[in-house]
């Protein structure tokens, strides 16, 4: 046949999916797997790390502060490399630095070695999600997009899991040393998968070749990206839900539940798994949901906002020395929700951008919550060493952040709603015209 129409799933630019490329994902995810437990490590260390370098409550904060300051700052950059050399040599470069960093945090002998090793392990880890985001849109077909990064999120809280389940038991089983030296075994074994198995993208999809010049090609590409209004709502979209539990679970939850709640440390880690657990839970139910019915996203988002901000007034502001357990369950089940609700930020900025640009657009849209994340890390240290250890006044940094937030949601919805519909239009029409 000389003409007629295709259906956008049978272009060749859209992948196949299948086993092979579960199978071959499913490695980039281990790898992010990984970095989220070294990542989330110091969030069942923090008391133990607080002992060991004789620290207080801002320079704990310093910790996670510099590790999201390295992450954010290379969320840019990473999306370059990714769009210019490929998921397999910027996830092993990833790999390597953050095993390093473990490794390095495990025999710190001080502060400021250990500051420099969390630095490093930043690096590494912010060169792993953006590369797993790409991965799945050059293996998997575009529509399976939303639940395909729903599911990489998921594989990141399973971290989050295992470090507050194994790595905190560790940590008082063998010592600081020994359970962070162990766990950096792992960065090993995922990084002899990577080199033996993983591919960029499927025999017969690799992508048109795209020209890099320098400064010109980066200047274009994030130009480009930042002037779509999709891939700035995704920023801000990310940076209003993901806080929330990416503050509490790193650093902060563990000293509130038990210095400003009275909680056992056995107690709390429990309530931390709540978290984590509620997280993968939700998850899956906002990727079917947005698989299904794209225009949820921006509810589902702005609800999970508005949810996490009523819990902690109601808990922050509950009368007598300590909330209630049914209230602290409540809060970390709520909390459970922002991780797949900062997902939906990529699905504003995924459809926004040509392929060539995904990387870029997707390290834009992944600095909003670790911006947010860091600030309020450091806003919480600085509040609690100035009220004397007042988590009620600290933690109120959170709806600061949540307002501005939702004032820049509420800005660039139209706009991005317009251009994501015009894009739309405008593909339907090319696939029209496609010759078979």
């Amino acid at each position: 046949m000389s003409g007629g129409s295709r259906p956008a799933a049978a272009l060749p630019s859209d992948p196949p999916g299948g086993r092979r490329a579960v199978a071959v994902w499913s490695i980039g995810v281990a790898v992010y797997f990984v970095a989220v437990i070294f990542r989330t490590s110091l969030g069942v260390a923090g008391l133990d790390a607080a002992d060991r370098f004789h620290v207080g409550a801002s320079a704990l904060s310093t910790f996670s502060i510099l590790q999201l300051l390295v992450y954010a700052g290379m969320q840019i950059p990473v999306g370059l490399l990714v769009d210019r050399l490929g998921t397999r040599k910027v996830l092993t470069i990833g790999v390597v630095l953050f095993t390093a960093g473990q490794l390095g945090f495990a025999f710190s002998p001080s502060y400021g070695t250990a500051l420099a090793s969390r630095a490093l392990l930043g690096c590494g880890d912010a060169m792993t999600f953006i590369s797993v985001l790409r991965l799945g849109s050059r293996w998997f077909p575009a529509r399976r997009g939303p639940l395909v990064a729903q599911l990489a999120g998921l594989a990141g809280m399973a971290g989050n899991l295992v470090s507050t389940l194994v790595l905190a038991r560790l940590l008082h089983g063998v010592g600081w040393t020994a359970a962070f030296a162990g766990s950096a075994l792992a960065g090993v074994v995922v990084l002899v998968l990577l080199l033996l198995f993983l591919e960029d993208h499927p025999e017969g999809c690799e992508p048109e070749p795209f020209p890099h010049r320098g400064s010109a090609y980066v200047r274009r590409q994030i130009a480009a990206s930042w002037r779509e209004p999709g891939t700035r709502l995704g920023l801000w979209v990310h940076f209003t839900t993901q806080f929330p539990a990416m503050v509490f679970l790193l650093l902060w939850g563990m000293p509130f539940l038990v210095e400003a709640q009275g909680l056992s440390r056995a107690t709390a880690g429990e309530l931390l798994t709540l978290v984590v657990l509620s997280n993968m839970m939700v998850g899956l139910v906002y990727g079917q949901i947005v698989a299904r019915h794209h225009e949820a996203r921006l509810p589902l988002a702005l609800g999970t906002v508005g949810a996490t901000a009523v819990v902690w007034a109601v808990t922050l502001a509950w009368p007598g020395a300590h909330a209630p357990m049914w209230l602290l369950i409540v809060l970390c089940a709520v909390l459970g929700a922002c991780g797949p609700a900062s997902m939906l930020g990529f699905d504003f900025a995924r459809p926004a951008n040509p392929p060539e640009r995904q990387g870029t657009a997707s390290g834009i849209t992944n600095m909003g919550g670790f911006v947010a994340s860091m600030t309020t890390l450091f806003a919480v240290g600085v509040l609690l060493d100035a009220t004397g250890d007042d988590f009620t006044v600290a933690f109120c940094a959170v709806f600061v952040l949540q307002a501005l937030g939702v004032t820049q949601i509420l800005r660039l919805r139209s706009r991005a709603a317009r251009r994501e519909q015009e894009r739309l239009v405008a593909s339907r029409v090319e696939t029209v015209h496609v010759p078979v």
